[in-house]
């Protein structure tokens, strides 16, 4: 049987939520990773955002937005019930305001911005996240959900641009729920790497057997 095919970058914030979308529904796919300063025309031709992640299902459908393939993954087979664990506008906010700060912040000399202000920007967000966590360690109860794993990557990409400001912060429930994210079986499952994928290759199914274990264990 045919599979899905996930064009993905293993770093990527928005490929690694679809990755752990995937994963947590049990979605064998046959990964595809991109380097980005040479992408494959296969994805160019499945895609003219030619951004990861794409997923190019059997008959010929294209998913190109990370939401949605986590939304189209979880609709096929939730077992862990991410998705009765939701936020759509705070991850409208992470994916709009948040991102904008993140990306001024990690990249200034690109985007010619002021860092230092942008952080702040970013610390704001952070501390609103780190608010809800106090109720029940997760941003919707005591169990992560869809809300959890669509924005925890782009925490742990900020986090991860100056790691000692970002521990000095006093954000003691994000930091409980970024570390207990960043350390468990369901993160590294998704974290293997690959050397870019060029036709020809033999095919690399997504997840593997140890990937599937660490689902089950979310």
């Amino acid at each position: 049987m045919a599979l899905p095919i996930l064009y993905s970058f293993r770093r990527c914030p928005y490929a690694m939520r679809a990755r752990l979308a995937l994963l947590a529904s049990g979605t064998a796919c046959e990964l595809r990773e991109v380097k980005l300063s040479a992408k494959p025309d296969a994805l160019r031709e499945a895609s003219a955002k030619a951004t990861v992640p794409v997923l190019v299902l059997p008959d010929g459908t294209v998913i190109d937005e990370s939401l949605e393939i986590m939304r189209w993954s979880l609709g096929r087979n939730d077992p862990h019930g991410w998705l009765t664990r939701d936020d759509p506008a705070l991850i409208a906010e992470n994916d709009g305001r948040f991102k904008h700060d993140l990306d001024r912040y990690k990249y200034p000399d690109r985007h010619g911005s002021d860092a230092t202000a942008h952080r702040q920007n970013g610390l704001t967000f952070l501390t609103r996240l780190d608010a809800r966590l106090a109720d029940g360690g997760q941003l919707c109860g005591p169990r992560p959900g869809i809300a959890d794993m669509a924005i925890m990557p782009f925490v742990r990409q900020f986090a991860a641009t100056d790691r000692g400001w970002f521990d000095a912060q006093p954000l003691p429930h994000l930091h409980v729920w970024l570390d207990g994210h960043l350390s468990s079986q369901t993160f590294a499952a998704i974290m293997g790497k690959l050397p870019p994928w060029k036709p020809g290759d033999a095919v690399t199914v997504f997840p593997d057997a140890a990937g599937s274990a660490a689902s089950d264990a979310a």
